[in-house]
């Protein structure tokens, strides 16, 4: 057993567990969890939560203790030949979100290509937009984080280099995702790893099998997780883990995985980490 002498934010997206952000809150809590990523609650996806029904949500997180480490926004899963200021008028409205609940990162994609087009033919047109966007985000405060989909122009590590250094913006950073890149067909860490690191600001937990792309818990798949959890605890890693588990059928909102199945991936990570001797708080 490693000694302990990092500690991590445990975080989740809590509309894995449960539409109802309290049952979301009662199931974190219970799994050791300080924060939560809000992606949606009560159904209701971030980019249309109105005012009142964030503030509803801010009630129910502050009563519960629980702070929340980024708002998971669908900004950018959008074909990049929409105009710009057409996810620009939904990060302005998310930034509120992110605002009013009391978070600095909100997590986005970095575009899809249109039916016949590959990653590289919208290239030009994906670094626009980033650019906007995370001006954006520099102009409000927030911080942006880019999660690497399968499918978006970000889904290997050498796009979401490019990405990364031709927008080179401090209000633009990685959420690292393990699982996304075996769907793609990289081993992220002897393959991303050491090229990303220096932009990668959020870690989020999930493992997947190479030749199905499965996502499954922890340790359990080809998302080279144990290596991931060791090389960050060496760097200093002191950041948010937020579990995104998909263990159970997709629906229209994202992944969902029900509490038994999130507890699951929950104490699948809890023990890697522990390996490691990385504490979760």
């Amino acid at each position: 057993m490693t000694k302990t002498n990092a500690v991590w934010s445990l975080s989740g997206f809590g509309d894995e567990v449960d539409p109802e952000p309290l049952i979301q809150a009662a199931v974190l809590l219970a799994l050791g969890a300080s924060h939560i990523e809000v992606r949606s609650a009560w159904g209701i996806n971030v980019s249309e939560l109105e005012p009142e029904e964030v503030g509803r949500l801010k009630a129910i997180l502050d009563e519960k203790g629980l702070k929340v480490s980024a708002v998971a926004s669908p900004i950018g899963k959008v074909d990049a030949s929409l105009p710009v200021e057409h996810e620009l008028a939904r990060l302005r409205q998310i930034i509120s979100v992110a605002k009013a609940l009391e978070s600095k990162y909100v997590r986005i994609f970095s575009f899809y290509p249109a039916e016949g087009q590959g990653q590289e033919d919208i290239r030009d047109a994906v670094m626009e937009r980033m650019t906007a966007l995370a001006n954006e985000a520099a102009a409000s405060g927030v911080v942006l984080l880019h999660e690497n989909e399968k499918g978006i122009y970000g889904d290997t590590p050498e796009r979401v280099l490019d990405i990364m250094q031709t927008v080179d913006s401090p209000a633009l950073r990685i959420a690292w995702d393990n699982a996304n890149f075996v769907q793609v067909g990289v081993k992220p860490y002897m393959e991303g790893y050491a090229m990303l690191r220096p932009y990668l600001e959020y870690f989020q937990v999930k493992d997947a099998m190479a030749g199905t792309g499965e996502v499954v818990p922890s340790g359990e798949g080809d998302g080279e997780l144990d290596a991931t959890i060791a090389a960050l605890k060496a760097d200093g890693f002191a950041g948010f883990a937020s579990l995104e588990p998909h263990l159970a059928s997709a629906h229209e909102l994202g992944g969902f995985s029900g509490p038994v199945a999130f507890g699951t991936a929950a104490r699948a990570f809890a023990a890697l980490a522990a390996k490691h001797g990385v504490a979760l708080a």
